[in-house]
Formats: structure tokens, C-alpha cells, sequence
């Protein structure tokens, strides 16, 4: 069974390997966003890495993880609201890219704001770009449990300031596509029933 703690581990490689274009064998097709949000640990890199090892077969896909996003396309940036927006914006703007040329986008990011989510989707949605929001959702008491690194309780302690969901608001989506509950829902599962919506809107072929 996968764990669902890929996002407190150091997973490079395996994210390395994951979201390397399919090349030959790839269905060109429409591209897409799946935007993951949730708090951290809620299980968002570790879902959108086995979705795309999923899909691989079937689409050339991406991934754009938040921390690999924090370290170089927002380095500079902090956790400020504005800088937050300004992060999600940054990102939102990379997977149209993507999309708007075939690519699955799989964007695994907190994203913590309403607002800024909802204009990912709009700017999507005006080039035509299918967006489907998936919220990752989990206890807090289940997240400290997988946090290996003890990020949590010293938020708790007030030794982070800014951290999602203890210093700083997390704003839930309202009526997400696909709601995955990974406090009680099995990794495996969840990828069954992320690829079952992608597939019964048309964005992905059934595995063969």
C-alpha cells in the first residue's frame, strides 16, 4: 500500500521520474489542469505523482509540485497573502502553458486562497482549458500524525510563523470536482476515482 506521505519525504528522483513526457506513445489530446489543494501532508504530491504514472501510458503529463515551484520560479517570494496569490499566479500561468499544448498538468500546491484558485479556473477556462480542482482533505490530527518532520507542532509552538492551517487561513473549496478524504481513503483508491472522472468527462482514455 503507498503512503501518503510522499510531500514530508525527499522524493526527487521518483518525481524525476514521474513526469518525464511519455514521448512517442503519448494520446495527443486536449490538455487539462488537475489543480491538488489542500494543507500540508493532506497527500497532494503523493496523488499526483501516482496519477501521472497512471496516465504516463496515455498523455505526456507534468507535474508542477509547490516546493519545486517555491525554490525556482518563486524564489524571492515569502508567505505573505500577496505573496501567496502571487505564487499561485506564477503557477496557474506555467500549466496553461502547458495545457494549452496537450500537456496533462498536474499542479500539487496548498494554494490556500479562494480567490486565487478561482482565477486559475477562469483564466483556464477562457482558453478553453478543462480545470478540475482536486481538494485533498484530511484531520489536523491525522496530518501531525504523518508529519515526519515535525512541522505542525512547532507551528503549534509558534515556532513557524505563516504556516497553512495553524498561523495562517486556509479557505476550503466551496464545490471542488473531486473531493478525496486521505485520512480515510486509500492512495490507491484515490487514483482510481480521480482517473474515473477523467475519463468520464473525456480527458483520458480507459487503461487498456
Amino acid at each position: 500500500m503507498i503512503p501518503w506521505t510522499l510531500g514530508f519525504r525527499d522524493e526527487g528522483h521518483e518525481r524525476e521520474a514521474a513526469v518525464k513526457p511519455s514521448g512517442d506513445d503519448a494520446v495527443r489530446s486536449k490538455g487539462f489542469i488537475l489543480w491538488f489543494t489542500g494543507l500540508s501532508g493532506a497527500g497532494k504530491s503523493t496523488l499526483s505523482v501516482e496519477v501521472s504514472r497512471r496516465l504516463m501510458p496515455r498523455h505526456s503529463v507534468d507535474i508542477l509540485d509547490g516546493d519545486e515551484i517555491r525554490n525556482f520560479l518563486s524564489r524571492g517570494l515569502g508567505f505573505t497573502r500577496p505573496d501567496r496569490e502571487e505564487n499561485i499566479r506564477r503557477i496557474g500561468f506555467v500549466a496553461r502553458r502547458l495545457a494549452r499544448h496537450g500537456i496533462a498538468v498536474l499542479s500539487a500546491a496548498i494554494s490556500p486562497y479562494r480567490d486565487s484558485r478561482d482565477e486559475v479556473r477562469r483564466l483556464a477556462a477562457e482558453e478553453g482549458i478543462p480545470f478540475l480542482e482536486v481538494y485533498m482533505q484530511a484531520s489536523l490530527e491525522v496530518l501531525i500524525r504523518r508529519d515526519v518532520k515535525g512541522l505542525y507542532k512547532k507551528a503549534l509552538a509558534g515556532e513557524i510563523p505563516h504556516f497553512t492551517g495553524i498561523s495562517d487561513p486556509y479557505e476550503p473549496p466551496e464545490s471542488p470536482e473531486i473531493l478525496i478524504l486521505s485520512d480515510s481513503e486509500s492512495v490507491e483508491m484515490s487514483v482510481a476515482r480521480v482517473l474515473a472522472v477523467l475519463e468520464e468527462r473525456g480527458l483520458t482514455s480507459p487503461a487498456r
